[in-house]
């Protein structure tokens, strides 16, 4: 087994449910995948300046495919970013409109945004994923940015449905993927951890079959069924389970690094 790569997501998968790791533990790892010329990537939904702040003493060694894959940075060096169209920007924030119980934070490269009439409880909420999150009067005159991604909030127990109804009103407009605890991420076609993993592979010359993923909700499943090696979480959804090659201890677990160990020959 050869593994040049290892693909994290973070929310339920690398973090245990205390928003941490095993700090120290996973020190020594990260030593040791260096040493073995083992890249490191993290593959999260969440904003590029939440998930770097994680890793302050490592943050310019390591890459991250953040916001689904909208924004892909290795070594502090910007490798993609997407874009979606003003116009299907527009389209879309009038069609949440009609989602009454949900909330949303836009995406872009320099900055999240979010109205300045949402509820306290959701802009704190947003601000554990999305450091940067400016409150603005209306989310349609965001104008001064490259924006690539909807983070929605929904109750939990609407979330299936409300899936089901964002593909049949959206059209190919935009993707919806459930990012797990009643959050649903709105992505660009083709654009998702997968196509960032793939932009990295190209810039360091791996292989498929040298890559192990691991994730937890149905925005890690294009990654899952890209790699090889692909884990899916104990407590993870049932179809990233079915999509992935193992399933391994859950994030309360140290599943993530006790695979790593294994991987590495440990």
């Amino acid at each position: 087994m050869t593994v040049k790569m290892i693909a994290v997501d973070m929310d339920g998968t690398f973090l245990n449910s205390q928003q941490d790791y095993d700090r120290e533990r996973f020190s020594q790892l990260y030593q040791e995948m260096k040493q073995q010329g083992v890249r490191f990537v993290i593959a999260s939904g969440n904003q590029y300046y939440q998930l770097k702040s994680f890793f302050p003493e490592i943050e310019n060694e390591l890459s991250f495919v953040a916001e689904n894959g909208a924004y892909v940075v290795s070594e502090g060096k910007e490798i993609f970013t997407g874009e979606i169209d003003p116009e299907v920007i527009h389209d879309v924030l009038t069609i949440l409109a009609e989602f009454k119980q949900g909330h949303t934070i836009l995406c872009g490269k320099n900055s999240a945004y979010v109205a300045e009439e949402e509820p306290d409880s959701f802009i704190e909420h947003g601000q554990k994923y999305y450091h940067r999150l400016k409150k603005v009067p209306n989310l349609f005159d965001v104008k001064d940015d490259t924006l690539f991604k909807f983070a929605l909030s929904f109750p939990v127990e609407q979330v299936p449905e409300v899936l089901e109804q964002l593909h049949q009103t959206l059209g190919d407009k935009v993707i919806p993927v459930s990012s797990g605890h009643g959050d649903v991420d709105l992505i660009i076609p083709g654009i998702h951890k997968a196509h960032g993993l793939i932009k990295l592979q190209e810039l360091w010359g791996i292989k498929n079959h040298e890559v192990a993923a691991f994730g937890d909700s149905g925005n890690d499943l294009e990654m899952l069924k890209h790699a090889k090696y692909s884990y899916a979480m104990s407590n993870g959804q049932p179809q990233v389970k079915v999509a992935a090659k193992e399933i391994i201890l859950s994030n309360d677990e140290n599943g993530v690094l006790l695979k790593i160990e294994e991987l590495l020959g440990n």
